[in-house]
């Protein structure tokens, strides 16, 4: 059970609210239709349900409002827009890493594919999928979590008929399971031939909420689709007979052979065609578009000799209207297909405040949108504020599917071991650079060595992307700033960042042996300390495009972050570092070892003052605070806000 209370959008300046005391709901077991005009509100109140915008009322799914469910994607699917992925992602792997975001198993995306019916397109990439193919992947993201309450915002919006029928019997599916379904639209036909319950709404204000036979009934117009090889002679025929009977007509050419004729029947437009010899493939009764009856406009002008001429034309798209004289007859009764009865849904417990805003009941049909607000709305409902959601449920399985679900670390890897071999040639070759910097192919004059821009490049991507392709977070919230994700996405990037500084070194080894016949290496007790630089320099940069990413929501700004290190902070740091010391380090490993609590080799010694050495160099120290300027920085902008759950 989905109950919508009060729901009214912050209003904009002297500007009238879009979405203005909006109460309705939709029930277990049915498929609800949101209709309304472009520009009514129907987004916007989906957005105020699912809190992705400020302002009032409160929506109970099943009882509880969104913010105190635990996890709402195993609730709540929704469908707001195209897929949020990135265009380079397969479709397996964008289903499989929503699938780590939502805590079900992998395989659940495979299951997916097979019901949205698009096993076949599962190693195809997003960025080159149709609008119906799209539609289909959106759908699967939707139902990855077996949710009981489907969201929809015009899911059928530029498919075509037999993809809309497959659509609305997928949704009626779900319905038939006992789930509840809302969908938007603002095809009044599409509402009544798919829906059970239709909920008009205009200006962001409730109009009516009907049974879908009744909205049919009372707000659609019946009309009689004709196709005939001659549209244009039988569309005059019927245009001279029905001026002749003084009947209102309007005949519509939908195409080169059909047309809709609003006002008559299967009888008297059958009748017309035999006596003028009009021959007719198909004669049908459906349900027209959402206007009044038409009413007679005469349309006339004065002839030679003073007789009056009505002037009838027919145009492909546009109306044509044959009127005089008398009143339209009342239009005949227009009954959707008979659909089966809705399942046994799920039963709605009353929520918290549930007391205090009782569900709406049934509204009158075609309730006009007055102004006034209903009797259960006399005082103001609840703010609501935009929610922030948590984490993926499993954040380092999500993260690694993140990270290796594009060709972006692999083309980032192959590039800087390529340019740091060519760089370490360059180097080896002038006879002046030391060995450990031959190796990290870093010239003196170059801020930071290939490696570690890559690193930096692949810790920026880690959240910029996120705000680029919002996958964790479409349609649920912000962009989640929880420290199971940053810790899973800072020790997955500075993995990757030691590893390409592994496959750096020993490609520019291999690389200066090859050319030269020696290697500059030598013994392992000579490598340890600047080994520990190394990996402390890549997975400082790693660190950084990471934090500087997440507060600045940009990648371009991380990688930004990571240059400024070297080229701003750095002199800094020597500025500050220049000159003697009055109080100097020595005996500090001494001292440290008096602080353990329990005794360590005197071998240590050595390794704790070069890991202080390496701190106490400019670029270790720069690095360093960098990373708590930004770690602070993070915890301000987004761990600083109270999550409501």
């Amino acid at each position: 059970m989905l109950q919508a209370i009060g729901l009214t959008s912050t209003p904009r300046r002297d500007l009238p609210p879009l979405v203005d005391d909006l109460t309705f709901e939709a029930r277990p077991g049915c498929v609800t239709a949101l209709l309304g005009e472009p520009g009514s509100g129907k987004t916007t109140a989906l957005r105020l349900m699912l809190e992705l915008e400020p302002g009032r009322g409160i929506t109970y799914f099943r009882g509880r409002p969104l913010h105190r469910i635990p996890h709402p994607g195993r609730e709540v699917g929704v469908l707001l827009g195209d897929v949020p992925g990135h265009p380079s992602r397969t479709v397996r792997g964008q289903l499989r890493m929503l699938c780590a975001a939502a805590g079900v198993p992998a395989s659940r995306a495979d299951t997916m594919m097979e019901v949205v019916g698009i096993a076949g397109l599962r190693d195809q990439r997003l960025g080159s999928l149709s609008a119906g193919m799209d539609r289909r992947v959106a759908l699967a993201a939707a139902l990855l979590a077996d949710p009981c309450t489907l969201l929809l915002d015009e899911p059928a919006a530029g498919l075509q008929p037999r993809e809309r029928a497959w659509l609305h019997a997928l949704l009626r599916g779900h319905a038939s399971l006992g789930g509840a379904v809302l969908f938007t639209t603002a095809d009044a036909k599409e509402a009544a031939r798919s829906a059970d319950r239709v909920v008009s709404i205009a200006s962001g204000r409730l109009v009516a909420d009907q049974e879908a036979a009744d909205f049919a009934r009372t707000r659609l117009r019946p009309r009689v689709a004709v196709r005939t090889p001659h549209a244009a002679r039988l569309a005059d025929v019927l245009g001279r007979e029905a001026r002749a009977a003084h009947r209102a007509v309007e005949i519509v050419e939908e195409s080169g052979s059909r047309l809709s004729v609003y006002g008559s029947n299967c009888a008297e437009i059958g009748e017309a065609a035999f006596r003028n010899g009009v021959l007719v493939h198909q004669l049908a009764d459906e349900t027209g578009d959402a206007g009044a009856p038409v009413t007679p406009v005469p349309q006339a002008r004065t002839g030679a000799g003073g007789t009056v001429k009505a002037e009838a034309r027919v145009e492909a798209g546009a109306p044509l209207r044959a009127a005089a004289g008398a009143a339209a007859p009342a239009a005949p009764d227009a009954r959707p297909d008979q659909r089966p009865a809705p399942g046994h849904g799920f039963r709605a417990e009353p929520g918290p405040g549930a007391g205090s805003w009782p569900a709406p009941g049934p509204q009158s049909e075609g309730r006009p949108a007055d102004g006034a607000r209903p009797p259960y709305a006399r005082s103001e409902p609840p703010a609501s504020a935009v929610r922030r959601v948590g984490g993926p449920l499993r954040p380092l399985r999500y993260e690694l599917r993140r990270l290796f679900g594009t060709a972006t670390p692999f083309l980032t890897t192959a590039l800087v071991v390529a340019v740091s071999a060519l760089t370490a040639l360059v180097l080896a070759r002038t006879g002046h650079t030391p060995r450990d910097r031959v190796l990290a192919a870093w010239p003196e004059l170059v801020p930071l060595p290939p490696a570690a821009l890559g690193a930096g490049l692949l810790g920026a991507l880690a959240f910029g992307e996120e705000y680029r392709y919002p996958a964790l977070a479409a349609d649920r919230g912000t962009v989640p700033r929880r420290l199971g994700l940053l810790t899973a996405k800072l020790g997955v990037c500075s993995a990757f960042a030691l590893l390409l500084g592994a496959l750096t070194v020993t490609a520019d080894a291999a690389a200066v042996r090859l050319v030269f016949g020696r290697a500059p290496l030598g013994t392992w007790a000579e490598w340890v300390a600047p080994a520990a630089s190394w990996a402390g320099l890549l997975a400082g940069c790693a660190w950084a495009g990471v934090l500087a990413s997440a507060v600045f929501r940009s990648a371009s700004a991380g990688l930004a972050a990571v240059l400024a290190v070297p080229v701003m902070v750095v002199p800094l740091v020597r500025k500050v570092l220049e000159g003697p010391s009055a109080y100097p380090a020595t005996g500090f490993a001494s001292r440290l070892r008096g602080l353990a609590s329990s005794p360590w080799p005197a071998e240590a010694d050595r390794y704790v003052l070069g890991a202080f050495r390496v701190m106490a160099q400019p670029v270790g120290a720069a690095l360093a605070l960098s990373l708590m300027v930004l770690l602070c920085a993070y915890g301000f902008t987004g761990l600083r806000s109270r999550v409501r759950w």
